[in-house]
């Protein structure tokens, strides 16, 4: 099939599997249930082959393409994303730095046909994830950039270990990497209330084994995570294939807009849509980024 003729989710999901569009129905509600008991209990789920097999390579191609408009940035960071100031305690695991090397291509440069661009907007689709994490509404962020993005680790970078601003994440595996580029998470490590540092550093110096799980992931596969909470990453990437990954951002509030420095960080570039929201941003923790 090809992406012009994918018109309807009906086409781009296995709704025999997922039946999004009749949530009542017996099969919705106990994709639904699962769903919600993995995110409770592991802060994950995984919604194997959401996309139609007969379209996983349409999807793989499509974002193959748009790999090249990513904005790619090798930097040095921290778990949390921000500066390692000198009150910090010599021990505190925001002390220890990585190199990340993934990319971003922006939502501006995706095109609006396709196949991630036609689920992210869907109704029913966003319907189904607010379901799936217990919430009332989603809404797609006004953000003209960090909406929807192909998230873009080539052979030699890796995706290190840090915390996600938003509480929730959706995201599909479009591109498999030859060797590694493989999800690893440690559920539940920190919470609004506690921070968490030494397990975190344990973590991040090796020594936190029976804290971290390790996803097989495959293209197509839909997968539903607590970012916020967790500690994760996408390990190197080895081989001669780049990871590709869609991310579908959401929020709980119409109008989301990200900061103009990450959205710097991220992209290389802000718009005038950052810098008339920059200072507008409200919190819902008080916890490191």
């Amino acid at each position: 099939m090809s992406t012009s003729q994918a018109t309807t989710l009906e086409e781009l999901v296995d709704t025999d599997r997922y039946p999004l569009t009749d949530l009542d129905s017996a099969g919705a509600r106990d994709v639904l249930s699962r769903a919600k008991e993995d995110l409770l209990a592991d802060g994950c789920t995984v919604l194997p082959d959401f996309i139609r097999p007969s379209l996983q390579e349409t999807l793989r191609k499509e974002c193959v393409q748009m790999a090249p408009r990513a904005y790619f940035d090798v930097a040095t960071v921290n778990v949390y994303n921000m500066a390692a100031g000198p009150d910090l305690p010599e021990d505190h695991p925001g002390r220890m730095a990585f190199e990340r090397g993934n990319a971003f291509v922006p939502r501006d440069r995706i095109p609006s046909g396709a196949l991630i661009s036609r689920l992210y907007s869907d109704e029913t689709f966003k319907r189904f994830i607010a379901g799936c994490f217990e919430l009332g509404e989603l809404h797609e962020l006004a953000d003209p950039l960090s909406g929807l993005v192909l998230n873009v680790v080539e052979p030699g970078m890796e995706h290190p270990w840090h915390f996600d601003t938003n509480e929730f994440t959706v995201s599909m595996l479009t591109q498999e990497a030859q060797v590694g580029g493989v999800f690893e998470y440690c559920p539940n490590i920190r919470s609004a209330q506690d921070e968490n540092f030494g397990r975190v550093r344990d973590v991040l110096q090796g020594r936190g084994e029976e804290l971290t799980r390790r996803l097989l992931l495959r293209p197509g596969d839909l997968q539903l995570f607590k970012g916020r909470f967790s500690l994760h990453r996408v390990s190197p990437v080895r081989g001669g294939a780049a990871r590709h990954s869609a991310i579908f951002a959401y929020s709980e509030r119409p109008g989301v807009v990200g900061s103009v420095s990450r959205t710097r960080q991220l992209f290389g570039r802000v718009l005038p849509e950052h810098l008339e929201a920059e200072g507008r941003a409200v919190r819902g923790d008080r916890l490191l980024d």
